[in-house]
């Protein structure tokens, strides 16, 4: 350790901040106001004849406008078209893939199991005439299982690594930090949304213990995004654009459940922390119309958007409660004991298997398949395991015969089993260099786990049917419904995993389409919820965006109990308002890497007057240079009482993208003045500032609400430094902060049951000394 008390892998993780690029949204809602502006002064502002007669100039403004309005519905509708069509197909090939490793319909290779056997009733169709296994031996079927799973996840992780690396992963985090602002190259481009929805149906088919909803969400985001970019009108405005990739998360959701509810509020939820009623209309529109393009496709022929979605008819009983608070307690510690282990296998992961992706993945497949192939429960995709599992006993589901009386505890052993090796699976298997997801895998857990509990309760009734506490059972009706523990069970452990609950509870009724059960999601929830809260668990994906060192301000507030002159940068590099040549400029950017400057009166006098950015200054510049050769002592004037920015198409983005062409005679002598060569246009004259005095909490809530790139910092007018969003971040990773201590900053697992075993083995000895004074009394 060093002096300020960090390890050295602490501050790398520091260092990463500066990797990435900030959007500053109010800059682009300023520049998106000059646009409107300027379509409404030139565009629109075609008026009728001398004597109100309809001209077609009028006529054409008129459509302008319409056009305008309309088109962002237009584009989300597209979008959830397009993201329904591409769940569709994903669906179909996972499924043909899933069941080609067990045989092949002889009546058409390209038919999965279900449809081969069309006519067979039930889940198990091994005698079906039409499908033909790959061999009648157990050990062959057993190894050709083993050696698809593996060609599977070769395949997959060799089109991760040698085209698309940001396909790797859920993307969840990822795209959480971009809709914050920050600028990720590439993760939303055609490559990674191409190679991603390839690799997705390989990678589930070989048998991973990870899922297709997480990167699902990835996918959608990446089509909203290529749709955006399009269009001008979204291809030139961040704000609009991040709309558009909040609503394609929310579709991501709605067509991997079924649920477009539930997609809508997992965006507000989960994904985005700023969420406007515009963006919530528009995320449940494009929902919509993915969920229903999903369904006119119907890609299961069963009229279901998802193979697990069930539907319930009995009514539940209060004293199930009690084994509701045990599911809820089970979704709460395995949460916690997933994000424990996972983070630890990701550290191992990042320092030892960098470079070995494609091995850890076959490797990972391999063990699964040796192991799955025993269990009756793992060896099924999880998606189909989760529709048996929640099946009624009374509606047909007595698949692998789970409703069978004297083969109850064999299956609960069964289901234990299943349980336990696949939390291990999960552990080790979310994050390798495949599209990997953790939605479905934690749901088939639960879900395992929850069946398992409804056997055992429903055993006990049979034991004992005239035990007070099955009073309310009616003699004619089954008192007992297994599925409905298995679907609490999975509504648990995605509960506890993720973190949220109100999207849960909203997914889940809308899988089951029942109002009864509602009241119980919602206790299991809550208990989950509590659980996690004592342990000090955070989400999932929350904690890969700390784990991977993204700079991204978390929900909670903190009181860190210190002013923003604590953590604001005080080296700064400053433009004066005059005395600067194009000389200087050009030396201060090749010498620099920073995002903007504050430009102040002098030097000896700071007097803030403005910021301008690093891509404004670097674009006027190399256009000026273009259209007329400026020599390079010019003098650079940058305020100029007759320049109106609104004249201009000021169109900022990463490394200058989205700049027009500027080429008319009047930038030439805007940019040509005998003063000098005027930025006037590009000066931001009312950058966001603070006192140094301000709570730091004050300075976060700005960066969060408002999303400024960065805020400087006054005192009496004077500039004194300036704050970003990697300052606070930094501040928070090397100074510590005045709040209570995570659940991993207590030791996590180990320390809870080093402590529990300290209490017991305590509690033990003070027992033996109160029985010996009892002996010697």
């Amino acid at each position: 350790m060093n002096r300020e008390g960090l390890h050295d892998d602490e501050l790398e993780k520091i260092r990463r901040y500066e990797d990435f690029t900030t959007i500053d949204w109010i800059e682009d809602s300023i520049l998106e106001r000059s646009r409107r502006l300027h379509n409404a002064r030139t565009v629109y502002a075609s008026h009728r004849g001398p004597r109100g007669e309809v001209t077609i100039p009028w006529l054409w403004a008129q459509f302008r406008k319409i056009m305008d309005a309309g088109q962002s519905w237009f584009v989300v509708s597209l979008v959830g078209v397009c993201i329904g069509l591409n769940a569709a197909i994903i669906s179909i090939v996972t499924e043909w893939l899933s069941d080609f490793k067990m045989g092949y319909c002889s009546d058409g290779w390209w038919l999965n199991q279900q449809f081969c056997c069309w006519e067979i009733e039930g889940e198990e169709v091994d005698g079906c005439d039409s499908w033909r296994p790959w061999s009648t031996v157990t050990v062959a079927r057993w190894i050709i299982f083993i050696l698809f799973a593996t060609v599977f996840s070769f395949i997959a992780a060799h089109l991760v690594r040698s085209m698309a690396k940001y396909a790797a992963g859920s993307g969840i985090s990822e795209i959480k930090c971009i809709l914050g602002g920050f600028v990720m190259q590439g993760f939303l481009g055609f490559a990674t949304f191409f190679i991603k929805s390839v690799t997705l149906p390989l990678v589930i088919a070989s048998g991973l213990s990870v899922g297709k909803e997480g990167p699902s969400v990835h996918v959608a985001c990446c089509i909203g995004a290529l749709v955006a970019e399009w269009f001008k009108n979204f291809r030139r405005s961040q704000s609009k654009k991040r709309e558009i990739v909040t609503a394609a998360s929310a579709a991501g959701v709605a067509v991997a459940f079924g649920a477009p509810i539930g997609g809508v509020l997992f965006s507000i939820e989960e994904m985005s922390h700023t969420f406007s009623i515009k963006t919530m209309w528009r995320s449940f529109f494009c929902a919509l119309m993915a969920t229903f393009t999903l369904s006119a496709i119907n890609p299961f022929r069963t009229g279901k958007l998802v193979l697990f979605q069930v539907t319930y008819n009995r009514d539940w009983h209060f004293f199930e409660i009690i084994f509701f608070v045990i599911l809820g307690i089970f979704g709460g510690l395995y949460g916690a004991l997933v994000v424990k282990f996972n983070l630890q296998v990701a550290a191992f992961r990042k320092k030892h298997l960098a470079n070995h992706g494609v091995a850890e993945a076959v490797t990972l497949a391999t063990i699964t398949a040796l192991i799955g192939y025993t269990n009756r429960f793992l060896r099924l995709d999880m998606t189909a395991s989760m529709a048996i599992l929640f099946r009624e006993c009374e509606g047909g589901g007595n698949v692998n015969n789970l409703c069978q009386t004297p083969a109850q505890w064999r299956i609960a052993n069964s289901l234990f089993l299943a349980t336990v090796i696949r939390i291990g699976l999960v552990i080790i298997s979310y994050g390798c260099k495949v599209p990997a997801g953790i939605f479905v895998p934690s749901m088939a857990i639960g879900a395992t786990f929850g069946r398992m509990v409804g056997i055992m309760v429903k055993a006990v009734y049979r034991a004992y049917p005239q035990s007070g506490i099955f009073a309310f059972c009616q003699p004619d009706v089954p008192c007992i419904t297994p599925g409905t523990y298995a679907f609490l069970g999975a509504a648990a452990a995605l509960s506890g995993v993720m973190r949220i609950t109100v999207t849960v509870v909203v997914i889940m009724f809308e899988l089951t389409g029942a109002l009864t059960y509602i009241l119980p999601t919602m206790i299991v929830l809550l208990v989950t919820k509590a659980v996690g809260d004592f342990l000090g668990t955070n989400g999932i994906a929350d904690e890969m965006i700390r784990f991977n060192g993204f700079p991204f301000l978390e929900k909670e507030d903190h009181s860190y109990n210190v002013a923003v002159s604590a953590v604001m940068r005080r080296d700064i590099n400053t433009l004066t308002m005059s005395g600067m040549t194009v000389s200087d400029v050009e030396n201060i950017l090749s010498t620099t890497n920073v995002k903007g400057f504050p430009i102040v009166t002098s030097e000896s006098s700071p007097t803030l007057f403005g910021y301008i950015g690093r891509t404004e200054l670097r674009f006027v510049l190399e256009r000026a240079q273009r259209v007329k050769r400026i020599p390079r002592d010019t003098p650079c004037v940058f305020s100029s009482p007759d320049a109106d920015p609104e004249d201009f198409d000021l169109s900022p983005g990463p490394s200058g993208a989205g700049m027009e062409e500027v080429t008319s005679p009047s930038f030439v002598d805007l940019q040509s003045l005998d003063d000098g060569l005027n930025f006037s246009p590009w000066v931001n004259h009312t950058p966001m500032t603070v006192s140094p005095k301000l709570p730091l909490e004050i300075v976060m809530q700005l960066f969060k609400r408002m999303g400024p790139r960065v805020i400087l910092v006054e005192d009496h007018g004077k500039l004194i430094g300036l704050v970003t969003v990697k300052d606070v971040l930094r501040f928070i990773a090397t100074e510590g902060v005045n709040h209570e201590p995570s659940w991993d900053e207590r030791g996590g697992l180990d320390s809870l049951l080093e402590e529990v075993w300290r209490w017991a083995t305590d509690l033990k000895q003070r027992l033996v000394t109160w029985s010996r004074k009892l002996v010697h009394r």
